[in-house]
């Protein structure tokens, strides 16, 4: 399986609008890797594309895709599905304001997240339904597992009781690949679908140190609710005995660059940050 990383930032970008610290201005003068845009991942073996920030147009073109069957979203926070517009853009034939035909994409969603996310309305009523009858995009519901073309797709909810979460687990000819971007505790460990990974991806939890301002979150901040600490996600990736583990969701608060991250990697041997097109092949397991 082949994925990129269309976007390594998290619910802020980098650099940050008006933003004048350290990071942000090194991210306007070097551009990218420095820059993050909001989290969204493709998978090519399916052309699925996982998430739609706000930056997904500039990612899309950026990373050169040039088809995208299937859409999927692991939740409904603003940074992981503000940029759902996409789907017209890359689908609509203004000569009709309907899809073309051949380019109605596959809205792959498990039920329960899909029945919520059927509730986001616009001035034409429901987004989903809208977009349904216009031809836009066709929905697929699923329980806990689909199969997009050759790969089996599991969806695990993270379940907070007021919010869900999906963590996705993709697997093909022997490989498995989870993906968990955000908002990931408490994390499903003990199933054994996320057991193994060639590879995971994920959020690396909360930085305690070196923020801005010399902040510290105490302990009851409302982010320890969703979030692990750093050195608790390292911990949890080695328990679920991941082979290589790609850190993602990259917060612009936690206040470290491009150069930051490539100097934490020298601690660890199968960890490495992830940055915006950042493309990894995952091969058969033991190859």
């Amino acid at each position: 399986m082949k994925f990129t990383v269309l976007g390594s930032g998290g619910c802020a970008v980098i650099p940050k609008p008006l933003c004048r610290c350290r990071i942000c201005t090194q991210a306007r003068e070097k551009g990218g890797p420095f820059e993050r845009g909001g989290p969204a991942a493709f998978v090519h073996d399916e052309n699925i594309l996982i998430d739609t920030p706000a930056e997904i147009c500039r990612q899309l073109n950026q990373s050169r895709i040039d088809t995208v069957s299937h859409l999927m979203l692991t939740h409904l926070d603003p940074d992981h599905m503000e940029g759902f517009r996409v789907v017209e853009q890359m689908t609509i034939d203004f000569r009709t304001w309907e899809a073309y035909p051949d380019k109605t994409i596959r809205l792959v969603m498990p039920q329960q997240l899909l029945d919520t996310f059927r509730h986001v309305n616009t001035a034409y009523g429901s987004l989903v339904s809208f977009y349904e009858k216009s031809g836009f995009l066709r929905c697929e519901p699923f329980d806990r597992k689909t199969m997009i073309g050759g790969i089996q797709v599991t969806a695990l909810p993270v379940d907070r009781g007021d919010q869900v979460v999906y963590i996705y687990v993709f697997e093909k000819n022997g490989c498995r690949a989870v993906y968990a971007p955000c908002d990931i505790k408490p994390f499903p460990e003990q199933d054994p679908a996320v057991q193994h990974p060639d590879v995971l991806f994920i959020q690396p939890g909360l930085f305690e140190t070196g923020l801005r301002h010399g902040f510290v979150y105490p302990d009851d901040h409302i982010s320890r609710k969703t979030l692990y600490t750093f050195e608790q996600t390292v911990a949890l990736s080695r328990r679920i005995q991941a082979k290589q583990v790609v850190f993602i969701h990259l917060e612009e608060y936690w206040h470290r660059s491009f150069t930051d991250y490539r100097a934490l990697e020298a601690d660890f041997d199968n960890m490495v940050f992830a940055w915006d097109g950042m493309t990894l092949t995952i091969n058969k397991r033991g190859k």
